[in-house]
Formats: C-alpha cells, structure tokens, sequence
C-alpha cells in the first residue's frame, strides 16, 4: 500500500488545481445472497448467507478524478467452509468474513491517454486472464498504474504494471490463500479495429512472487492474439471469437514449461431467442502438476462451468466443448432485462485422453428498479475428474 499512498500524494497537487470544479459523486452497492453446495466426498453440505456492501465517493474535476471505496462481507449464515475458517468437511464457499479498503486511486482522463494509479480493478478483454472476479462476494483488485493511450482512431495501448493483487481471501489470508499476494506484473494489450473485429495482441506477465503459492509455480509469462467481432444478418446478430496463447514458465517458477491456449467461440442472437457453441482448451505440457496452462489471474466463474472445478488447471490440462441456449426480454411486465439461459459442457483432458465429466448450468434473471435479481444453479457429473457436485444460488443486487 505504500506505493498506492506515493502515487495518490504525487498527483494530488494537480487535481487541486481544479478544486473549483469539484464534483463530488457517492458510491454505494450492497448484495445479499445465498449459497448452498452438495459436494460427494464431503460429509455435510455447505450453506451461506452473506450480505456483502461497498460504499465511496468520486471526486472529479476537469480531467481528474479521485475513488476512494471501502467493502465488508459478512456472514449471516455461516455453515460453511470459506477457505480460511470452518470445517472443512463442508464444500468450500469463497466467500470469508472481510473488510476492506477495495480501491484509492487517482485518474487523469483526455481524449487519446487516461492514467489510473492506485488500487483499482482490473479487467483486460474478456477476462480469461485478468479480471476483477466480481462474482465473488470480496472481488480481486491491483495495487497499480495503469496507462491506456489511443492515438489513433480505433487503435489502443493498454497497459498496467502491479506490484500487489489483493485477492479474494480478505484480512484473514493467509498461505496459499493470502490477502495480497506481491510480484512485479506486466499486462500489456495492444488492439486495433478491423472489419472482422477487434484484434489483439496481448502479453500478461504473471509473477506470483511468494514461496507460498505453490513454490512460484504459479508465475507465467503468456503471449496470445485474440479476435472478438460482430455482424448483423437480417434481424438477427452473430458474435464471433478466437483466441490463441503460448504460455511458459517465469521470473522464480521451478518448472521448466510451454502450452498452449485455444479459444472458438460463435453465438447468434435472434433478438429473443439466443443459441452459441464453444470450445476452449488449457493445454498440458508433460502431465506435471502446475506444468498446464493457468490463469491465477483471471475471472475463473465465467468459464468452465459455474461449478468452479478447473480454476487451477489439471496437469493434463482440460478441454471444454460447450454449448448454450437462452432467452431476453427488454421487457416482462415491470421486470426489464429478463434473461432465461441454459449451457452445457463436456470436458476431457488435453493429454492422456480421458473423459473429466460434464456439466449442465441453469440461469434466470431480471431487474426491478435499482434491484437485480437471478437465480442459478450448476450440476457437475464426475466421471474421472473431481466429484458430483450441485450448487445454487439466490442473489438481490442493488447499486446507486
């Protein structure tokens, strides 16, 4: 934190110069939700209520801008193993007891540079590398700076260096499960508008610089291009993206390593009815654990399955053929944005050839004013990976 504090104090002297057009802008969210889990293997089920709130203020003036955010999560019901506290004979929810400073940064803003330093979120394209993990009742942030330049038209440079990523765990974290855990990381993404998309290049050097995370192991430098584009048919809209990454060991990681990272995803949108198809591979080196493609970085919910059994990639590496149905409405009565949506994924291993189990992931969501409302639930069917595992959750949001 002490280089978050340096970086707000060297640039508190120019956003003082434009004290005259202070703004001043609250900032206030609060969600409540329940959690149950039946794990195989496990002797009791896991049940958690939570109520986690964040609460700040904005100050902006001409092209400067000041955050400052706090959050706390608390349990209201806690028969739960959070990974920190608990019997673990209960599922793990990740979600313990914390409060927090979530984020303090200062921000300069014009057309063709923005500068945020401090402790922030960060998220780069669709989050498979890093990203906020928002749905975590705690989040991910970064102690940072970060810098995105366009200077042209349609072409941007983003790119961050951090030195701290506060994680998940909260004040009690600890081991493997730290509150922040330190290392020197460069994130770079370099994309330009094309007439098949927008494409990136994109280099995310991940240092997990602690003993305790898994000996360094979990440290990586990757380098990838990906594709993310677009196009009207008649009435309806097809989305289309392609990825590729090479990734390999790096600074104090041990294991001497290469795989690769493959992405094709296609969804057409009807204008109701919604349908897509996927498939993603984290591939294997030599079946050595931590020697697969990982990404400790990243949004982990949003991908593989909400049951959340390969966000540490297995040594084989896992591959995930999926596919997904849904439906949206602007407008259901006094609901808006209504969302009903189904997925499913069949997951084998990138080496030796084994079938991992499958997956069926079941959403529905709406908004009523300034709340939002969804219910969801994940059944994951073991077959040579993990075990049977249901989950289900009930979740009210509520912003400013």
């Amino acid at each position: 934190m002490t280089r978050t504090l340096i970086f707000l104090l060297a640039l508190a002297p120019a956003g003082a110069a434009h004290a005259q057009d202070l703004v001043l802008k609250p900032l206030g969210e609060a969600r409540l939700r329940h959690e149950s889990v039946d794990q195989d293997g496990l002797a009791r089920n896991a049940d958690a209520l939570t109520l986690r709130i964040r609460a700040g203020v904005e100050a902006k003036a001409g092209p400067w801008s000041a955050l400052v955010e706090g959050q706390g999560n608390l349990p209201i019901i806690d028969d739960y193993f959070d990974g920190l506290h608990g019997p673990p004979t209960r599922p793990i929810v990740a979600d313990p007891d914390t409060i927090a400073l979530a984020r303090a940064q200062v921000r300069y803003a014009s057309p063709g540079f923005a500068m945020t330093a401090g402790r922030q979120r960060l998220a780069f394209d669709d989050e498979r590398f890093v990203g906020g993990v928002g749905f975590r009742q705690n989040g991910q942030s970064f102690d940072a700076v970060r810098a995105e330049i366009t200077p042209l038209k349609g072409v941007k440079a983003d790119i961050a260096y951090a030195w701290s990523v506060r994680t998940i765990w909260g004040i009690d974290g600890a081991g493997a499960r730290q509150q922040a855990v330190s290392g020197d990381n460069i994130l770079g993404n370099v994309s330009a508008q094309t007439p098949a998309g927008k494409l990136s290049g994109f280099a995310y050097l991940i240092d997990q610089d602690e003993a305790a995370m898994q000996g360094f192991r979990m440290s990586s430098q990757s380098y990838g291009a990906r594709l993310d584009g677009s196009k009207p048919i008649g009435k309806a809209k097809i989305a289309w993206q392609l990825s590729y990454a090479r990734q390999s060991d790096w600074h104090r990681n041990p294991n001497a390593y290469s795989a690769d990272y493959y992405l094709a995803d296609v969804a057409v949108d009807f204008g109701g009815p919604r349908i897509g198809a996927g498939y993603e591979v984290l591939g294997a080196a030599d079946g050595i654990a931590l020697t697969s493609f990982q990404t400790p970085l990243a949004t982990g919910f949003k991908f593989q399955g909400w049951a959340d059994k390969f966000l540490v990639t297995p040594p084989d590496g896992v591959r995930d053929l999926y596919a997904n149905a849904g439906w949206g409405w602007k407008m259901l009565g006094p609901l808006k944005a209504v969302t009903v949506q189904a997925a499913y994924h069949a997951y084998r291993s990138d080496r030796a050839s084994r079938t991992y189990g499958d997956e069926i992931d079941l959403l529905a969501s709406a908004k009523l004013g300034k709340i939002a409302g969804s219910v969801r639930y994940a059944r994951y069917d073991a077959d040579s990976f993990a075990t049977d595992t249901d989950k289900f959750w009930l979740q009210l949001d509520w912003m400013l």
